[in-house]
């Protein structure tokens, strides 16, 4: 095998592989051990006949297309690796010379992972993203238990009002005519909550328990449901139950059941405190983000259109997989949203470059600050994930191939690389 490779614009390049006729011939032996019995022959029992007979039969190429499949997977791998070059793309490859006492020739089109030229990346400004905790905040928070600590009263004496917790039953027509999804029986809906379209839960209001009454919206024109989008609706609903929430009174006494404090203050001031270190957690993350965004920003480098389509796969698989684990699937998502999945893709182009544009100037940060990963701090780190795992370090470690150990390295030099960007920045 023999490897030539040509440089193209925008980081691409056209690897030309030539694989000797001898190795071509044992690929096609192998495509005619695996399709022999495939082949009737007259004369022959199904799968003995010879493979020059077979081809005398059928032509000289009948086995050039599972033949090429062979060689190409068992070069094209070396072949990268013999080029040189850091690929950054699957192989888009083409057939470009086969034939009988030729070799074989293919070429594979591969992206480049792209130089970066860092613009200013120490001691950059960015304005410190704000930790301060609000009386406000605590309050929220401290609404938020209220509200989880609610009891629910049952209401026989009036009719609905808004924010009340309903019962009802319902069922719609369109066109007169009823619809998929558009009936229920004991639903429960709060009113106010905006759970249903238009005007529905407003119309409720004033109504008595066992009253029947029709309601009437209109569906929104973006509506997933495209049969009934921008349509009419006309609803017959009956309230059989109306709650009301009553809320606990804000003393020490609810201080005291909510929490392991005794006084309402007491509990404020843990309160407090949680919020500030969650906000002191969000800060420091958004910090990051700002200064690694702004040295991305004053970078400059050529992302290959490959090289953002692999990045792009990478996310519709990690989004497929997500979805699975919830029971959802990509087809429905599609489905609900209208979308095609080129359309999603495309969607996704801008977060794929972002991605792909951090990391590459984080690496060049690495390069440029030659901050080396030692074998101690990979133990470390792989120590902590063990535990995660609960599992012991030592067998972790086992199970790891030396291309993970590569890849953990450069992933926490990385993030030293942020780390060290982060401390060498003004936060003004």
């Amino acid at each position: 095998m023999s490897v030539q490779v040509e440089k193209l614009e925008k980081n691409m390049a056209k690897l030309t592989i030539e694989v000797s006729y001898e190795d071509f011939r044992d690929a096609m032996k192998k495509a005619f051990n695996r399709n022999k019995n495939k082949f009737n022959i007259p004369g022959f029992r199904k799968g003995k006949a010879p493979m020059a007979m077979i081809e005398k039969m059928y032509g000289e190429g009948v086995f050039y297309e599972d033949a090429a499949d062979e060689a190409i997977n068992a070069t094209c791998m070396d072949a990268m690796n013999e080029s040189g070059l850091d690929i950054v793309s699957r192989p888009e490859v083409a057939v470009e010379q086969i034939g009988k006492d030729k070799p074989f020739i293919y070429t594979a089109l591969v992206a480049v992972k792209p130089e970066v030229t860092l613009g200013e990346y120490k001691g950059i400004e960015v304005e410190k993203a704000d930790a301060a905790v609000t009386p406000e905040d605590v309050e929220a928070e401290l609404k938020k238990v209220q509200e989880q600590n609610a009891r629910l009263l049952t209401v026989e004496d009036r009719p609905v009002a808004d924010g009340d917790q309903t019962v009802i039953d319902f069922e719609g027509y369109v066109d007169g005519k009823t619809f998929e999804g558009g009936s229920a029986e004991n639903f429960d809906l709060t009113i106010g909550s905006h759970a249903f379209i238009d005007t529905f839960e407003e119309q409720l209001i004033g109504k008595n328990i066992g009253e029947e009454c029709e309601v009437n919206v209109t569906f929104p024109t973006e509506y997933h449901a495209a049969d009934l989008a921008g349509k009419p609706a006309t609803f017959k609903v009956t309230v059989k139950e109306i709650k009301v929430k009553e809320l606990p009174a804000l003393d020490d006494e609810f201080a005291a059941e909510v929490s392991e404090f005794d006084t309402l203050d007491e509990y404020k001031k843990d309160i407090e405190a949680k919020i500030s270190e969650r906000k002191q957690k969000a800060a420091a993350s958004e910090n990051e983000n700002r200064v690694v965004d702004k040295v991305v920003e004053g970078a400059t480098m050529e992302i290959p259109d490959k090289m953002a389509d692999a990045q792009i796969d990478n996310m519709v698989q990690e989004m497929a997989r997500n979805m699975q684990s919830q029971g959802l699937s990509m087809d429905l998502y599609l489905k609900y949203t209208g979308m095609t999945a080129d359309q999603l893709r495309e969607q996704m182009r801008p977060q794929a470059l972002k991605r792909i544009q951090t990391r590459l100037v984080l690496e060049a940060v690495v390069k440029a600050e030659d901050i080396q990963v030692s074998d101690e701090r990979l133990d470390e780190e792989i120590a902590k994930m063990a535990e995660s795992y609960q599992m012991e370090a030592d067998k972790l470690k086992s199970y790891m191939t030396d291309n993970d150990k590569k890849q953990m390295k450069d992933d926490i030099a990385v993030q030293e690389a942020v780390d060290f960007l982060v401390a060498e920045a003004k936060l003004v």
